[in-house]
């Protein structure tokens, strides 16, 4: 297995493992074991690639088994639900720093293929994404559905990140989480 930083040449292997774990075109049966709420155009993974160096993933056998976005606040700043986190993130503070654009990036959507959960990818993969992000910004902050159990337990349990506060928006309820970047994950 091999951990990279995506090109454009892998976009449609990452659409292709995106749409088999997104809420609206997931199989019914796999809800229950985590999805992913945010769509991407190929246009978006273009600029998530180019632009932000943010899109991360783990290939075996030339297939994309499992990916990691991250990006500056702005990136994410086409859709509403970010905008509402970012104007909330100067009440949030953590590790001494009041949450700013400029200290602190958003982690995910975040997707392991089914078969390799359970596996460490997760954490592999994660511990990948943080040491490049990190460069840039000292602050992971993300969120979870309060459906996606498996998801959270995931995040909180084997990688360590913790709930900052709990939100709700457009009808649904989620667990925003904060993790030290300089913090590392795997031995």
């Amino acid at each position: 297995m091999n951990f990279k930083i995506a090109t454009i040449d892998d976009i449609e292997k990452v659409l292709e493992l995106h749409a088999k774990y997104q809420i609206d075109t997931i199989n019914e049966e796999d809800k229950k074991d985590g999805f992913i709420t945010t769509a991407f155009t190929k246009e978006q993974m273009i600029d998530l690639i180019t632009k932000e160096q943010g899109l991360f993933i783990a290939v075996e056998n030339e297939r994309v088994i499992a990916y990691v976005m991250s990006a500056c606040w702005d990136f994410w700043s086409r859709w509403p639900m970010f905008v509402y986190m970012i104007e909330d993130l100067e009440n949030l503070e953590y590790i001494g720093q009041k949450l700013t654009t400029k200290n602190s990036y958003q982690y995910g959507p975040v997707c392991v293929d089914k078969e390799y959960r359970g596996k460490k990818v997760l954490e592999k993969l994660f511990d990948f994404a943080r040491i490049n992000m990190a460069k840039r910004f000292p602050i992971l902050v993300t969120f979870i559905n309060k459906i996606n159990q498996r998801s959270y337990i995931a995040h909180t349990k084997k990688i360590g990140l913790e709930v900052i506060k709990e939100f709700s928006y457009n009808n649904n309820n989620y667990y925003e989480l904060v993790y030290d970047t300089s913090k590392k994950l795997l031995d």
